[in-house]
């Protein structure tokens, strides 16, 4: 039998598997139980017991079949009303919101939809490592512009040249990984006022809406002119602790969510109807759930950052999200790829080297990423096994 020459396509060539789960896969295998998973950004600690029980109620109710495409009208309505009295924003759950697999599908959904070979993507870096093969999926050509320690901050002159007539959108993370910046409301109206002048969209990730630690989580919808031109992405998964749902939502103006739902309907058909039932019930959770949840998070912030200078790291508070970039020139590492296998190798903890956050590699070769969704004594036993690491 004759073997095609080429067996994968050409686009399928041009970006690597996810570097997160590498590492983590590099650690279990190699160290088994005794990994401490400092890289991939899921929870130690049980998802609230509320919320399993309204999935294994779902579930006994025979909410076991198709939903509506889009979502199940329980969650949308349910997404509609904590949309209203978080956000302050009326949408029309009927036409406004399509429920999907998570966050990363609701991404490429988005994207797929909206965006044509050969349109302009912006995107900050360092950047989730999805959205680069998003756009190469999509065949958009990506514009990035740098957001620079400590504060991750972006310059105006740079950001206003990467928006020309051939851009199409921006991406926009907040609060962000893998840096933990949250942008401030100037910042955003910038971004507005530029999607404004070229006509373009904006995509945003909120996934990480409810963690943020200092200043003040601003969706770009919520600003002037902006709600017909933005599509907001968020999901269950961090807010919740159940990463393995993969249940997630976008919420656009109908001309564009018609697109998406299309888009969205031949990548995966639906998200998991009990799920999406046990969702709308954790949407209800009383304000004193997320009050808890952000304390419970700024204790394990603070533990993880005074735990890494005090091992040597340079290391700046994140504002937001649970993610912590760390300086590693104390360490004598050529870069950090090198230095993140020798913390699996010598102490058996996963982080995730910054040049996969990059377009061009370089420019993350000095840093790691922690993640602290973790038990405080996860936690601490890792800062204790890095404790143990040499320096020149």
């Amino acid at each position: 039998m004759q073997v095609p020459k080429v067996v994968t396509s050409q686009k399928s060539r041009t970006f690597s598997e996810s570097v997160i789960r590498e590492m983590t896969r590099m650690c279990l295998a190699e160290h088994g139980d005794d990994c401490l998973n400092l890289a991939q950004g899921f929870p130690d600690f049980a998802a609230p017991s509320e919320l399993k029980e309204a999935a294994v109620e779902a579930i006994r109710k025979d909410f076991n079949q198709y939903a509506t495409t889009w979502g199940a009208k329980v969650m949308r309505d349910a997404i509609a009303d904590k949309t209203r009295h978080f956000r302050r924003m009326a949408v029309d759950p009927e036409t406004e919101i399509t429920v999907c697999c998570g966050v990363t599908e609701a991404m490429l959904s988005t994207i797929l939809a909206i965006v044509d070979p050969g349109d302009e993507v912006v995107i900050f870096e360092p950047f989730y490592e999805n959205y680069g093969p998003d756009c190469v999926l999509s065949g958009a050509v990506p514009r990035y512009v740098e957001l620079r320690p400590p504060d991750w901050s972006f310059d105006e002159v740079e950001l206003r040249s990467a928006f020309n007539a051939r851009t199409r959108a921006i991406v926009v993370n907040t609060p962000h990984n893998p840096s933990g910046k949250v942008y401030s409301r100037a910042e955003l109206e910038l971004i507005a006022e530029l999607c404004i002048e070229h006509c373009a969209l904006a995509i945003t990730d909120e996934i990480y809406e409810h963690l943020v630690y200092r200043g003040r989580h601003v969706s770009m919808a919520a600003l002037p002119g902006m709600a017909e031109r933005t599509i907001t992405i968020s999901g269950a998964s961090k807010t919740y602790s159940v990463t393995g749902w993969r249940v997630g939502w976008l919420i656009g103006p109908p001309a564009l969510t018609s697109g998406i739902r299309k888009v969205h309907d031949f990548l995966t058909v639906g998200a998991a109807h009990p799920l999406q039932v046990a969702v709308a019930e954790a949407l209800d959770f009383p304000a004193s759930f997320y009050v808890d949840l952000l304390g419970d998070y700024t204790e394990r912030r603070d533990a993880m950052v005074s735990g890494l200078r005090e091992c040597g790291f340079e290391v700046s508070a994140p504002d937001g999200a649970y993610y912590v970039m760390a300086g590693i020139g104390a360490f004598g590492a050529p870069d950090d790829v090198a230095f993140a296998r020798r913390l699996i190798e010598e102490v058996a903890v996963a982080t995730v080297p910054a040049s996969s956050f990059y377009h061009d590699p370089a420019s993350g070769r000095g840093q790691v990423r922690f993640s602290f969704p973790k038990r405080i004594e996860t936690i601490e036993r890792g800062l204790e096994a890095l404790r143990r690491l040499s320096r020149p």
